[in-house]
């Protein structure tokens, strides 16, 4: 016959996952970061499920407006859904103009500096690796259009700057900021 302590090993770890994907409304989302340590568990998925939206608004980046009028790119204000540096659709049309313009039109030969940033509901170190993996993933995509690595200088503010105090504030902190560089 097993012993309380025994049953206890087997069950707890099943709990733990039952209520770790309750927490996370049933799904998990894949994302870019890999924290190393217990201590950069992002703590944004303490927030209920049900009040998190699953999609961004329109796609993951700011673009500057600089950029934006020396590119004539239309206002493109976007955001990255919560704990995620993934890419999405809405991101295609306003990133391959910052590349175009930055590769061969009014910008060619300026580099463009991505700065990643997070809502502030994370642990600091991982607040500040998930924005390093958004500026990565935009300068990534960057790459494959055309534009050079070395044209494209990438850091993490974490949530250093984050304004949010509610869903739609945190959402705003959760974009890649394209900069031009100095």
């Amino acid at each position: 016959m097993k012993t309380l302590a025994g049953h206890l090993r087997i069950v707890l770890p099943a709990v733990a996952s039952v209520l770790l994907a309750s927490a996370c409304g049933g799904e998990t989302q894949a994302h870019a970061v890999t924290p190393g340590a217990a201590s950069m568990q992002p703590r944004e998925n303490a927030q209920s499920a049900a009040s998190v939206p699953n999609t961004p608004t329109a796609a993951n980046v700011r673009i500057s407006t600089e950029i934006l009028r020396a590119c004539n790119i239309p206002d493109a204000d976007a955001y990255f859904a919560f704990d995620s540096s993934r890419l999405t659709a809405f991101d295609d049309g306003p990133l391959n103009a910052v590349a175009t313009c930055f590769s061969h039109g009014p910008l060619a030969g300026h580099h463009a500096r991505l700065v990643g940033n997070a809502d502030p509901r994370g642990a600091p170190e991982y607040n500040m690796t998930l924005g390093q993996s958004r500026a990565d993933a935009v300068a990534s995509y960057l790459s494959t259009r055309g534009l050079s690595r070395t044209a494209v200088t990438t850091t993490s503010r974490g949530a250093m700057d984050a304004t949010g105090h509610d869903e739609t504030g945190w959402a705003h902190d959760r974009r890649v900021d394209v900069l031009l560089a100095n």
